[in-house]
């Protein structure tokens, strides 16, 4: 047996033991605080204290109490001062502390990721590094990738608390020195130093020695899950599946449960867990500065605005429509709540595609898209998946993506890997088609070049990928274009939730129900299919319309192409309301509407046992397997959720949940025997919110992307998840194939591998995997990515891993997230020598006629790598600086900080290029000002001088 399948072997046996987290725990757990909620705790107040201070800085009102009972809701409400959907604000929470949660699976035998057998130096590199990285994917504007790598160095961050005597040393502030590499960690116990004894029975409340307390000594309990060897008088980390913990000193010192050997202590070191991950946030935000960190964070109302445009020589005019209707978004919305999050561009045609660009700054985004020219090709099948690969890996999960084109695919062959990204993000891909059928006369563009002919079969490629992740395949003419692009329009508003999308295919008559709530504003219907089609919409009171009035009593339509876009006037008509459609070609129905009430949902996997938990599962359900979703209701407290189904319409299937309620708006769904098939994720429920129209109304909403089933399971274990620009790393991945979600090993079976980066890095992988029968259902291969020396630091890198039947009829995959990042060897935050400060006269009446100055110089040393940015976090004043090259050769930066008398701090911020932060605080001197001399030479007090000046001002007061 190789090393490698020794490793791996471990690693399996390792995953398959019950229980086996030694962390405060992942994501649930009774009676204790969990990874998760410390997590969520600590965004949350750090959020608001940051929208808190925003609003002072305006001299606005912030009223809302920061404490650890905050919900998304209520810190969207006060930072945005509206009432709207928070399923971004969720998303990018869950993003973190389920990227948290995966530590505990991914390096669950690296003791400095848990802070484990004193490697107190090794978890700060973990902690320091990681945090360069998070920077350096704000700064880039890469903050899914930000998000992730947040949570992971959350993980350690949190379990130094739980898992060293930081706690029992009597310790009531974090340990700072943990995210600042350069202050030096004090006090660490000796390799040789005994520094606890053995447990009395059950009882390990005294087992840390008191020489090393007395001492103030730093230790940390040993973990061992296969050996018990630990230097001696060490303590161990305790619980059932530490081996050292039965060794003397027998028991243990963590702190992860309630129940835990020093369980005691649990909540204190949670606690201490919280503010020190608050620390970081804070760390982070002056870095990024206040906007980025908000973005990071997801706090925002509205999607982002995402095209991935064709720019062939015959694209001219759609080209042209993308423009006009990203402008006419921009600028209706530009200053409000609804104005996009972000804008993301993806040009591409043949052999070409990208670059990707993305910003915050819509004029930036206008020049951007205005730069576009239509040139070349016109005859040929473009890089449209390739394109769209770069999008869906840089768009925020739950995004929608709009992809204009009138040409094939040439890159057909990405058709899983979209499907996996798509699944996994739940991003919508919606597709502007333009092209038509071969043999009609075909309309020339403004740069008079014809509009390439699609084929139905490659028309079919689109629909089936925007049926798979929810989206739309719109097929117009060129002059129809305008029309069809309304559904941007729609879709760029704030809190639109999907209440209906359902497939007829084959073609055939059927009858699609769905609830209007009384949230529920702004209903748009959208049929899609071509003619011959016909439709009747009847509302909840029994009032119907047909595909023959334009305009009706329940709704006004447009027709463009293959798309009928229906905007519903519900008049208060809360209830059940069907539309049925007949056609004998294949169709799509969607409905949608702006609310705050909607969902977001992963797939998770049960770890059983004692202490079991769940842990993010990445790929597709096993076909005849159980499934475990974790659901989160947003934007209402006063949701009643009934039932959450998996419906496969093309069936009917449905696959009723078990619902578990975790707290909060958080379920637990349990779905056994899930046939094959491809399902959508159904919720319904009531709402009692004195919001809704009604008392009580019944909702209803869907998840757009699609969930299919498979016999195949494909995981995969990365070492590191960060690469060095012009390093390599190795994937080793593990394919599994089942039966009725029982592995099988029968039978041999080959599968072919794609593996494929939305970077186009270097990389290598086997071709196809046999299981061979008797062999235990599973077959190993490695992959290798290579970062080129050129990557920036901060680039985000997503790798697909994917196994396919010989029939190609079955697939499942895996998505890893890489992250580039650079060795830092600058450590030391920019420093700050004060140079000068003015006075300021003591009396608060005269101060806005007087100003006083400061002036103070950063530095960032010679092998520094240079100050970036400075930035007033406390102040009102005027700031300006100057570079200059100091005697020793450093550069040294000016300040010069000049402000009204009537607001006497400042702090200015200083960051370098790789994200070190250094402040420098000033204040002005109080210069007390003598009353004049009287005939008896007696000095006034300062009191008695401000007296004086009060008294006077208000004798001219009332004189006038």
């Amino acid at each position: 047996m190789t090393t490698r399948q020794s490793v791996m072997l471990l690693v399996v046996l390792v995953l398959s033991l019950p229980g086996l987290f030694h962390s405060f725990k992942p994501l649930f757990y009774s009676k204790s605080i969990t990874h998760r909620e410390i997590t969520r705790i600590a965004v949350l107040r750090k959020t608001a204290e940051v929208c808190r201070d925003t609003a002072a800085s305006k001299g606005l009102d912030f009223n809302l109490i920061i404490d650890n009972n905050l919900s998304a809701g209520k810190v969207q409400k006060a930072c945005l001062s509206t009432d709207t959907s928070t399923i971004m604000f969720e998303a990018a929470i869950r993003t973190i502390y389920l990227s948290n949660a995966a530590v505990d699976l991914l390096f669950l035998l690296s003791a400095a990721h848990h802070f484990d057998d004193e490697t107190f130096k090794e978890g700060r590199d973990i902690i320091t590094k990681g945090l360069s990285v998070v920077k350096g994917h704000t700064k880039l504007g890469n903050f899914f990738g930000g998000r992730l790598s947040l949570g992971k160095i959350c993980h350690t961050l949190q379990d130094f608390y739980s898992h060293s005597n930081w706690v029992e040393l009597g310790n009531k502030a974090p340990y700072s020195a943990l995210i600042r590499p350069d202050q030096p960690l004090e006090n660490l116990a000796g390799q040789n130093t005994p520094t606890c004894r053995s447990c009395v029975g059950e009882n390990c409340t005294n087992n840390i020695l008191p020489d090393v307390l007395n001492r103030g000594l730093l230790t940390s309990g040993y973990f061992r899950i296969l050996f018990s060897a630990k230097p001696a008088g060490k303590c161990s980390h305790g619980g059932f599946f530490d081996r050292t913990s039965r060794k003397d000193p027998v028991g243990g010192i963590n702190k992860d449960t309630h129940d835990s050997s020093h369980g005691l202590s649990h909540f204190e070191a949670a606690d201490l867990a919280i503010r020190a991950t608050m620390e970081l946030l804070e760390d982070i935000r002056l870095a990024a500065g206040g906007k980025n960190f908000m973005r990071l964070m997801g706090l925002s109302q509205s999607p982002v605005l995402c095209f991935v445009i064709d720019t062939t020589g015959s694209m001219s005019d759609d080209i042209d429509e993308a423009k006009r209707v990203s402008f006419e978004i921009i600028d209706r919305k530009r200053g409000t709540g609804q104005e996009p999050s972000g804008y993301i561009l993806v040009p591409f045609n043949d052999p070409d595609f990208g670059p990707l660009k993305m910003t915050a700054d819509p004029d930036i985004f206008k020049r951007q898209i205005n730069s576009l020219t239509a040139s070349g090709g016109g005859d040929a099948p473009e890089m449209a998946l390739s394109g769209l690969q770069l999008a869906l890996t840089a768009a925020p999960p739950f995004s929608e993506i709009f992809l204009f084109t009138d040409a094939p695919a040439k890159d057909a062959y990405l058709r899983n890997t979209i499907v996996a990204l798509t699944e996994s993000t739940k991003s919508e891909v919606t597709f502007m088609l333009t092209s038509i059928a071969a043999g009609r006369r075909r309309r020339r563009t403004s740069q008079g070049l014809a509009p390439r002919a699609m084929s139905q079969f490659d028309f079919q490629l689109y629909r089936d990928l925007a049926q798979s992740s929810g989206g739309q395949a719109i097929q117009v003419t060129k002059s129809e274009l305008s029309l069809a692009t309304g559904v941007i329009v729609d879709s760029s508003a704030s809190a639109v939730v999907t209440v209906l999308q359902a497939a007829g295919n084959p073609g055939r008559s059927s009858n699609f129900a769905f609830a209007v709530d009384g949230s529920l504003r702004n209903i748009k219907a959208y049929i899609t299919g071509d003619s011959p089609l016909t439709f009747t919409l009847t509302s909840s009171t029994g009032v119907s319309q047909t595909s023959s009035q334009s305009s009706g009593p329940l709704a006004s339509f447009t027709t463009a192409g293959n798309m009928r876009r229906l905007s519903l006037n519900t008049n208060n008509q809360t209830g059940l309301w069907q539309i049925s459609v007949s056609s004998s070609k294949p169709y799509l129905v969607k409905v949608t509407g702006q609310s705050s009430v909607n969902f977001i949902y992963n797939l998770v996997e049960e770890h059983e046992g004692a202490h079991g938990d769940f842990s993010l599962k990445e790929g597709r359900p096993l076909s005849g397997g159980n499934a475990s979703i974790l659901v989160t209701v947003t934007g209402s407290d006063t949701v009643k959720v009934t039932d959450i189904t998996l419906f496969d319409n093309s069936g009917p299937t449905e696959v009723k949940g078990s619902l578990q309620s975790l707290g909060r708006s958080d379920f637990l769904v349990t779905f056994t025997g899930i046939p094959a098939g491809e399902f959508v994720l159904i919720l319904k429920g009531e709402d009692t919110s004195s919001n809704s129209k009604s008392t009580s109304s019944s909702f209803q909403r869907q998840g757009s992307t699609q969930l299919k089933t498979s016999s195949i399971s494909v995981t995969a274990q990365a070492n590191n998840t960060n690469i060095e620009p012009g390093n390599t790393i190795s994937i080793p991945f593990t394919v599994t194939t089942t039966t009725d979600g029982v592995i099988n090993d029968s039978v041999t079976k080959t599968f072919t591998m794609l593996v494929s980066n939305d970077r186009n890095y270097a990389s290598t992988s086997p071709s196809s995997v046999a299981i061979l029968a008797g062999s235990g259902g599973k077959a190993n291969g490695t992959v290798t990515l290579t970062a080129p020396s050129s990557a920036p630091p901060g680039t985000d890198v997503t790798l697909t891993i994917e196994a396919k039947s010989a029939t190609a009829t079955d697939i499942n995959y895996v998505v890893l997230r890489f992250s580039v990042t650079a060795k830092v060897t600058d450590v030391t935050r920019p420093v700050c020598q004060v140079v000068s400060t003015s006075t300021c006269d003591s009396s608060s009446l005269l101060c806005a006629s007087s100003h006083w100055k400061f002036i103070a110089n950063f530095t960032d040393g010679i092998n520094g790598t240079g100050i970036e940015s400075l930035t007033i976090s406390q102040g009102n004043g005027t700031l300006n600086m100057s570079t200059v090259v100091g005697a020793g050769g450093d550069n040294i930066t000016l300040v010069t900080y000049t402000a009204s008398c009537c607001s006497r701090i400042v702090e200015v911020i200083a960051v370098d290029s790789v994200g070190n932060v250094g402040t420098c605080v000033g204040q002005a001197r109080v210069l007390t000002t003598p009353l004049p001399a009287t005939t008896s030479a007696v000095q006034a007090t300062s009191s008695e001088w401000n007296t004086f000046l009060w008294l006077s001002v208000v004798f001219s007061v009332l004189c006038k």
